[in-house]
């Protein structure tokens, strides 16, 4: 992945901040499949036409890094909700449209940013369309949906890919280049800590959220799931895990968990331990670290949480270097909003890449059978809370009953 490669892709773009008009010059430009034109930029390179569907929190870091990205044209934001589409899509200088109208529009790729469950049936209209999605995570609440969806792209030809922006850190990508160049040599210990603050609030704001149903699950889904796909990219193919989890604060407003506590057996015999919870007042961030057959140690730190991820040890003989996450003391804990904010320098980094990869037709840095193998290590974990037993990660398509 050449992040460096794509932070000069977004500079030459000339990027606004969000919230900023769009460039003036994003009108009327031709599609990069079809290559008819209206505009094109200055190099030649057809426009990509792209749409966001479901305009919720984190929906605006989709829609600025399409509007700011050079040879990209952000046409169009649907909602189930018709004013919020439209408020939506004038901060971002869109046309508002309906979930069911979007894909008459002519767009090339669509970024999914509505509510978990639904993600199936918005990715496969896509695919039906010939349209690249990019879909938030996590790709879905079950493995069975997750190989639909995959499926449903493949078999139409179209790109998949899911936001797993935390990859995109720097302080992420040295650890893997140091696992590839030998540095660490294959990893064999890793913890992964997600340490987080939310209000009951946070669950009632939305009726779906906070169910298995439609939620899948709490703090591991919705949250660690960042940190366990992080995890499984250093430490490779996990195979079985032990979990128990509970709900200590949030437990009279949902259904799901809002701690918990695994262990994790990788198909290399490397072991690692998970914690996680929202039930902290305040969030202490999140935290991953990996340890390699060479001994040395690397480890990141995103405190306080939606801040770029910074390496707190790098354990490396005659390289040796740490740097506390606490060093100026604790921090209020951020509003969602400020959270989401934070990270929309890595979103832009990944659709970067994205729709690199649709114009170049390679895969993107995070495919949709990439993105399963995060859901199918929580779909093992929580079968191991309900059984009370260490349980076979699954394989993509197989499902385990809770």
């Amino acid at each position: 992945m050449d992040v460096r490669g794509v932070r000069c892709r977004l500079r030459a773009g000339g990027a606004d901040r969000a919230g900023d008009v769009p460039h003036p010059d994003r009108a009327a430009r031709r599609s990069w499949r079809t290559g008819h034109c209206g505009h094109c930029h200055r190099d030649g390179a057809a426009v990509i036409r792209a749409g966001v569907i479901g305009c919720g929190n984190v929906a605006g870091n989709h829609a600025s890094a399409y509007r700011d990205l050079p040879d990209t044209e952000l046409v169009a934001c649907a909602d189930v909700d018709p004013a919020r589409a439209g408020e939506f899509a004038a901060r971002y200088g869109a046309a508002a449209t309906s979930p069911a109208e979007i894909f008459g529009l002519g767009l090339d790729v669509v970024s999914v940013c509505t509510p978990h469950p639904t993600h199936e049936a918005v990715v496969t209209e896509a695919a039906a369309h010939g349209v690249q999605v990019l879909c938030e995570k996590p790709i879905a609440i079950d493995l069975g949906a997750a190989a639909r969806m995959i499926e449903a792209c493949e078999r139409a030809g179209v790109t998949l890919g899911v936001l797993f922006q935390r990859r995109f850190w720097p302080a992420s990508q040295r650890i893997r280049a140091a696992i590839d160049d030998g540095t660490l040599g294959e990893p064999v210990l890793g913890h992964a800590s997600v340490l987080l603050h939310r209000e009951t609030s946070y669950y009632t704001a939305d009726a779906w959220r906070g169910t298995w149903k439609t939620d899948g699950g709490g703090v591991l889904m919705t949250q660690a799931v960042h940190n366990i796909d992080l995890l499984q990219w250093f430490m490779g193919d996990a195979v079985e895990v032990h979990c128990s989890h509970t709900a200590f604060k949030h437990g009279d407003a949902i259904e799901v968990e809002d701690t918990a506590v695994a262990t994790v057996r990788f198909a290399s015999g490397g072991l690692a331990t998970i914690a996680a919870s929202t039930a902290l007042t305040p969030g202490l961030g999140t935290r991953v670290q990996v340890t390699g057959r060479t001994g040395a140690t690397a480890g990141l730190a995103e405190y306080p949480e939606g801040s770029e991820a910074r390496l707190d040890v790098w354990a490396v003989p005659g390289q040796e270097a740490v740097a506390s996450p606490f060093g100026a003391g604790l921090a209020e804990d951020l509003t969602l909003a400020r959270i989401n904010g934070s990270l929309a320098p890595f979103h832009a980094l990944q659709i970067a890449d994205f729709t690199a990869a649709v114009r170049e037709r390679r895969e993107p840095a995070v495919t949709g059978r990439e993105a399963a193998k995060s859901l199918a290590i929580l779909t093992a974990l929580y079968a191991s809370a309900a059984s009370g037993r260490p349980e076979a990660v699954p394989a993509l398509g197989k499902e385990i009953t809770r």
